[in-house]
């Protein structure tokens, strides 16, 4: 039987309630990509440049540290990814824990928070950091949903 992870980062609160509904929604494991050093209020200041979101997504290359271990991937055939979107793509520390995994042959489905962009590039982005996977393109999950309209959007957005 095919098994399902359900992986988010979550700055505020927001993308963690969209993970645990979609997990619960498609009998899904969740895992928190939780930051070695959590973000504060200031950190998140995107209208700040010296702050560290925003110097962290000015450097392609930067990998922030997540706390404990990644997850072991191994038993899962689907890996959803939940971040909100920073500057139209997915935060550099979901680059950290897409890098730490083995997900090649998995099937890899983004999906976002935000305020008032879309899911951006990140698809296309996560493409070249996982080239063994199959990424798709996923979507937004803002506002909240019902148990049938997250399996049905899983469903669909693994196609």
């Amino acid at each position: 039987m095919a098994r399902t992870l359900v992986a988010y980062f979550s700055a505020s609160g927001t993308t963690e309630r969209a993970a645990r509904d979609l997990a619960a929604a498609i009998g899904a494991d969740l895992y928190e990509i939780a930051p070695a050093e959590p973000y504060t209020r200031a950190d998140l200041n995107w209208n700040n440049r010296s702050s560290r979101s925003s110097v962290e997504m000015g450097d392609e290359s930067c990998r922030p540290a997540i706390a404990g271990d990644a997850p072991d991937t191994d038993a899962y055939d689907t890996v959803f990814v939940g971040f909100p979107v920073w500057w139209y793509v997915e935060p550099r520390i979901v680059d950290t824990f897409l890098e730490a995994c083995d997900l090649a042959g998995k099937t890899v489905v983004p999906f976002a928070t935000s305020g008032g962009s879309g899911i951006g590039r990140a698809a296309s982005h996560m493409r070249s950091l996982v080239p063994g996977a199959t990424v798709r393109e996923g979507g937004l999950l803002n506002g909240r949903h019902s148990q049938a309209q997250l399996s049905a959007w899983a469903q669909e957005a693994q196609r």
